[in-house]
């Protein structure tokens, strides 16, 4: 099972964009959340536009920091592909204050962790230290952000580990099933291409394209600050306030929620996808397009998703593994973005066994699609989401990407039984009615495996 229930905000409608709260005074501060073990979540927006949310988390000696920044492989044009993640290695390339061992050994030498990952919609640089150290930690994540030098010397350096991660995708067929099914789903647009580009595109930028991506994307407004662990909100504005500096000006606003609806298929964009490998395992992925992150129905959606193949009781899982033996691995995946999203089936078995593999899930479906779920599965999805969310924020790094995913994504901040009680409301006709219209969508397959295109066909 992959998904992400984060939340869907109030009054947000079947693919609706709910407002925006009205931006309070740059520099006040709003409680968004007090529990009753002393936790605190807090959010400020400082002049031009930066946001800084916190979550005080009390008996924790911990703290992560991250710096998300409101831009993805899903803005780039297809001549600067991969771009927002050459970008990501680029920055621990060294500053004009610092060194790229300089920055490696100031968190090794407190015993942090310090890393960054770029995702279709954002990207993220983070650091995991005591909380003693969280000051140090600011400062260095503000320094990679706002003041990279991003030289040609260190961008042809790292041009070739971005190839190297290419083709470690490439080496592994249950990475590379997943960058197909997203070509084969969402064609060539942007949601379309690999987070990483393509060999041609990497090969192709320039020391301009890349520096010019950091200058023109890494804006202040686009910005937001998050920590979570043994935190007070004031030191977080006051270390924020020192890192980001004279950027801090001006009556700038954050920028706005990104909607990406605009052009955005409900079809697939071709019905087969194909790479063809001579390996002993056939990787596949069958899905269709699916809904938007802030579609009321998300909440429905996760409980179906889980039902049908997320975890060992699952569906899927109990017909095609449990009872049949026919593969070891196989489960869904519940993807949301701006406007739009997925839904799919992974599967790996052995060639010989793909068709009856690919018949299962298809009747599996149809039979979930045409009579939704009993009041056990519902039942059982609701309890496995609501324990995998709160067993997944127990660490103060998971409480951190919450916060940003929150701010950037939805636009607003809801608490952990907020949350709870949205799926607590899921009912069988709920999912039922999502199930009829998801499932029963044009879907997409794509496999990596000893095939060819015409044994492909018949397998639609």
């Amino acid at each position: 099972m992959i998904t992400d229930i984060e939340q869907v905000p109030a009054g947000a409608g079947t693919g609706a964009i709910a407002p925006r709260p009205a931006p309070v005074g740059a520099g006040e501060t709003v409680v968004l959340d007090v529990d009753q073990f002393g936790g605190r979540v807090e959010r400020t927006e400082l002049p031009g536009g930066l946001r800084v949310l916190t979550e005080t988390m009390p008996g924790v000696l911990s703290a992560t920091v991250g710096i998300w920044v409101g831009v993805g492989s899903r803005d780039e044009s297809d001549r600067v592909a991969g771009a927002s993640h050459f970008l990501e290695h680029l920055l621990f390339k060294g500053t004009r204050s610092r060194s790229a061992l300089e920055i490696a050994t100031a968190m090794d030498a407190v015993g942090g962790e310090m890393n960054a990952f770029t995702a279709k919609e954002h990207t993220c640089y983070y650091a995991n230290v005591l909380a003693s150290d969280l000051p140090m930690a600011v400062t260095l994540l503000g320094d990679l952000v706002t003041d990279a030098l991003n030289t040609a010397e260190d961008l042809e350096s790292e041009r070739t580990v971005v190839l190297e991660e290419i083709a470690m995708r490439d080496d592994e067929p249950a990475d590379a099933v997943h960058d197909l099914f997203a070509e084969t789903l969402f064609g060539a647009s942007a949601l379309g291409r690999s987070v990483l580009g393509t060999v041609e595109s990497i090969e192709s930028l320039t020391r301009d394209d890349v520096d010019g991506w950091y200058r023109e994307r890494y804006a202040v407004p686009s910005i937001v600050v998050t920590a979570a662990g043994r935190v007070e909100h004031q030191q977080v504005l006051d270390l924020v306030a020192a890192a980001f500096g004279p950027r801090l000006s001006g009556d700038g606003h954050p920028a706005p929620l990104r909607r990406g609806g605009e052009g955005v298929s409900t079809r697939p964009a071709r019905p087969t996808g194909l790479i063809r490998r001579d390996t002993e395992q056939t990787h596949l992925l069958l899905g269709s397009v699916g809904i938007g992150r802030l579609d009321e129905r998300r909440y429905a959606a996760a409980v179906l998703e889980t039902a049908v193949g997320g975890g060992m009781s699952s569906r899927l899982f109990q017909e095609i593994r449990e009872k049949r033996g026919l593969v070891y691995s196989v489960g869904t995946a519940l993807t949301h973005y701006a406007g739009t999203g997925s839904f799919s089936v992974y599967a790996g078995c052995s060639p010989k066994r793909v068709p009856e593999v690919l018949r299962l899930v298809r009747e599996e479906l149809a039979r979930v699609a045409a009579d939704g779920l009993t009041a056990e599965e519902v039942a059982r999805g609701r309890g496995q989401l609501k324990g995998g969310l709160v067993l997944g924020l127990e660490d103060t790094g998971s409480r951190m990407s919450r916060l940003g995913k929150s701010e950037l994504a939805y636009g607003e901040y809801l608490s952990v039984p907020e949350v709870l009680g949205r799926l607590d409301a899921v009912g069988e006709d709920d999912v039922r009615a999502t199930a009829a219209d998801l499932l029963t969508r044009e879907t997409s397959l794509a496999v990596v495996g000893p095939y060819r295109e015409s044994q492909l066909d018949r397998l639609r």
